[in-house]
């Protein structure tokens, strides 16, 4: 993954949309609790993360608790 990473928040929906690089066509995987990965089908390539109830998330935790997503992440610098 290159680029720059976006993120969209839709408050009627309460969905996190994480994506990376330029938005495109892609296929979610649900991998736990309302966290999707979404896939370029063609690729494979992960190209976003899909969070549902974001927001519910953060009204059921303390503000000062972290939440966790099951990904690795690796940046790098060009």
């Amino acid at each position: 993954m290159e680029g720059k990473i976006n993120f969209f928040f839709d408050e009627e929906g309460d969905v996190l949309d994480i994506t990376f690089g330029e938005p495109r066509n892609a296929v979610a995987k649900e991998l736990k609790n309302d966290i999707a990965i979404r896939v370029d089908p063609k690729t494979g390539e992960i190209v976003g993360i899909v969070i549902l109830n974001f927001m519910r998330r953060f009204r059921l935790k303390k503000k000062t608790e972290k939440i966790e997503l099951p990904v690795k992440v690796t940046i790098t610098t060009s």
